[in-house]
């Protein structure tokens, strides 16, 4: 038994895993004594804990013991480990795995060498710094090129600078690995509407809609040049106008666009509710 590994009960639960994983990662082992795999499992994570000295904790449950606790995280089998962040359950395996696994694991959770310079990089794309931006972000993956979050972060803001093929390129290399599927989805949505409607000009495509509404070519490059500006209203409803004139136009253009866009969306609670009364629009209209 050591400061980073320790038995936990129902009793210290909160104190030890909840509260604990506010300052560092926090694994929670359920095993047994008549658990023949919890005893290959247990001294790998008591050698890794010990090895790492603090840069994650390691709490033993006994799952017979501590039922409560083994029932509210949905422990069906063991060893099961559980993986605390900031108090909440984020990563979770089941059986013995070999070491090797089970430091990738840990790699996923641990803070990334590249965190610092990564902050420092989103702090100037917040002040609308972008090319500084990106030279430190391409900085911190060179870091950590395992730090995916960084790769997206650089996608992003490659797309920002209009660096499209910088971007696709990127995407392809990160999108198979990243374990943030929504944010690849959103981002790759995100590059497709950026061709189809990049450097288009949002008054002529305005102009020429108004002055011929059943021009749905127009009215495509409308909505793509509006989504890239960061207009998703306006492009939602020059794509459900669309999908009402004819929606079988250009094979479905219009339905398909709703869906990238829906995508690009996806990742951005703020616009949760712009995408449900889309969505609603969409169905009804379909239908």
């Amino acid at each position: 038994m050591t400061n980073h590994a320790y038995d936990v009960t129902v009793a210290d639960f909160d104190q030890k895993v909840l509260a604990a994983s506010q300052q560092a990662p926090v694994l929670v082992d359920f095993w047994a004594p008549w658990c023949q795999p919890c005893t290959i499992l247990k001294p790998i994570l008591e050698k890794l804990a010990a090895e790492l000295g603090g840069k994650f904790l390691l709490a033993k449950i006994n799952s017979d013991e501590n039922q409560e606790l083994a029932a509210r995280y949905g422990v069906r089998g063991i060893p099961a480990v559980k993986a605390f962040v900031d108090g909440q359950m984020v990563d979770e395996f089941t059986g013995a795995l070999p070491e090797a696994q089970i430091r990738e694991f840990l790699g996923r959770l641990l803070p990334s060498p590249a965190d610092p310079l990564r902050k420092e990089a989103l702090a100037a794309y917040a002040r609308g710094e972008i090319d500084a931006a990106r030279k430190i972000m391409a900085e911190a993956i060179n870091l950590d090129p395992s730090n995916d979050n960084a790769y997206l972060d650089f996608v992003e803001m490659s797309l920002a600078a209009n660096a499209l093929d910088e971007a696709r390129e990127l995407l392809d290399v990160i999108a198979d690995r990243a374990r943030d599927t929504a944010r690849v989805a959103s981002l790759q949505a995100q590059l497709q509407l950026a061709v189809a409607g990049g450097g288009a000009d949002v008054g002529a495509l305005q102009a020429t809609v108004a002055d011929k509404p059943d021009d749905l070519d127009a009215r495509l490059q409308l909505a793509n040049a509006l989504a890239v500006s960061q207009d998703y209203r306006g492009a939602f409803e020059q794509l459900i106008e669309i999908v009402r004139r004819d929606r079988n136009w250009n094979e479905e253009a219009g339905r398909k666009t709703m869906l990238t866009l829906f995508k690009l969306l996806a990742a951005q609670p703020q616009f949760d509710a712009l995408v449900r009364e889309f969505r609603v629009q969409l169905s009804r209209t379909l239908n």
